[in-house]
């Protein structure tokens, strides 16, 4: 049975719809609340009780992009399989997230908007940490299964993640680098696993 849906609700679902349609046609930049709540049929005053600002809702719409992809995608960890392949499997992924247009742009506004509030932006990015990914639980997994030895896995993690990052998120973030092509995000994601699985997988006998 599926839970009764308020009239907040649907208002609320309609101003996000809204601002994934108008930051599309018209870029985050050149998105108003007033723009917001005309293409969302709603007043202003409404937009404003569901979002206090424009990038209160870019960092709802950040949290949405990231938990489809990095916590929900249908991915697990196979005790047979390579772990060069598994992992640069899950690696591609964040890269594909990491340099979307999408993403690159709600980034943008949103680092611009905490880049002087670094309490508050350490607050949102906390709250990413916090969470276990899928790539988070893969390498648990393969711990627990003996193939990597990690003295402290959210060292670990943290370690993979701004390797990632550094390659294929700030460069493009700050645009100091065109966007990267398929094949070398796919050469980040081989070259990255390959990186650190020499320093923590342990060789089984054949």
């Amino acid at each position: 049975m599926k839970p009764h849906r308020t009239r907040s609700d649907i208002k609320r679902e309609a101003i996000i719809n809204a601002a994934k349609q108008a930051f599309q046609t018209y870029g985050v930049n050149g998105t108003t609340m007033d723009k917001l709540a005309q293409v969302a049929q709603v007043s202003k005053r409404t937009v404003y009780n569901h979002f206090c600002t424009k990038e209160e809702l870019v960092m709802y719409l950040i949290r949405e992009l990231w938990s489809k992809t990095m916590l929900s995608v249908a991915a697990s960890y196979s005790s047979v399989q390579p772990l060069q392949q598994q992992l640069q499997a899950l690696l591609r992924i964040e890269i594909d997230l990491f340099t979307g247009d999408e993403y690159l742009e709600l980034a943008r506004v949103a680092f611009g908007h905490f880049f002087y509030k670094t309490d508050k932006l350490r607050d949102e990015i906390c709250q990413f940490t916090a969470q276990e990914t899928v790539l988070h639980k893969w390498l648990k997994c393969a711990q627990d299964d003996g193939r990597l030895v990690m003295d402290d896995l959210q060292a670990s993690i943290k370690e993979l993640g701004c390797l990632v990052r550094g390659h294929c998120f700030w460069p493009q973030l700050l645009k100091l680098e065109p966007p990267l092509s398929e094949e070398a995000k796919q050469r980040v994601a081989e070259r990255t696993a390959a990186l650190f699985l020499s320093h923590y997988a342990v060789e089984r006998p054949e």
